[in-house]
């Protein structure tokens, strides 16, 4: 029987590695990025939930974090250094926990009511003017002025003839984010400091992916 057949969406499993990775960049935030510190957490959360198996420990995981381009040994210090790759992945999480699922926008930037450069083409028509470009010439106007203008016997293009096509100018912006880094952010045992660095970093990645051509800017 040739047709379709539905059933109920079964997460796959995860492996211990992502288990880990998913606490382990939420540690990372807390300890704003000191991979040593992150571990020595790690290890006591593990030693109370038992996070890990006879078979994969924490040195097995850090092996993983390496071997997977998380990490990297400086040759200089001899110290363990974040790779791009880990910043990504602590970006991605914190977008994922602020903005929930969130798929990659197209190209482009903001939408404004000008008309000027950019991808998507309106209604609007004008005259040529030297510099614009020659994918923008509307050809069905421009041959249609011409024919009006000279003829069609003694037919002819004239650059007064030309008739470009207008596209939605979209506009670049750029965001700054204020960060209250003082003794109060931790006051009483609370913790205020982590859940704004989740912000700038859900708001770095989001703007990184939508607006690539925008800047963000911490104070």
């Amino acid at each position: 029987m040739i047709g379709f057949k539905f059933s109920n969406y079964e997460k796959p499993e995860e492996s211990i590695f992502e288990q880990l990775l998913e606490v382990f960049t939420q540690l990372l935030v807390h300890t704003s990025g000191d991979f040593d510190e992150a571990i020595d957490w790690l290890k006591e959360l593990d030693k109370e939930y038992q996070l890990t198996t006879p078979d994969y420990g924490i040195d097995e995981f850090v092996q993983e974090l390496k071997d997977k381009g998380y990490i990297r040994e400086q040759v200089q210090t001899g110290e363990t250094a974040l790779t791009g790759k880990m910043e990504q992945a602590i970006r991605d999480q914190a977008l994922e926990k602020i903005f929930g699922k969130l798929t990659k926008g197209t190209s482009g930037n903001h939408s404004t009511k000008f008309t000027g450069v950019g991808d998507e083409l309106t209604n609007e028509l004008r005259n040529y003017e030297f510099g614009d470009s020659l994918d923008q010439i509307s050809m069905l106007e421009s041959m249609k002025n011409a024919q009006i203008n000279h003829g069609v016997e003694d037919f002819m293009i004239a650059e007064s003839d030309l008739q470009v096509q207008e596209k939605e100018h979209k506009s670049q912006t750029s965001t700054v984010l204020m960060i209250d880094i003082s003794h109060s952010m931790i006051l009483y045992g609370e913790d205020r400091i982590t859940p704004a660095k989740n912000v700038a970093m859900a708001l770095a990645e989001l703007i990184k992916r939508k607006y690539p051509k925008d800047t963000l800017d911490v104070i």
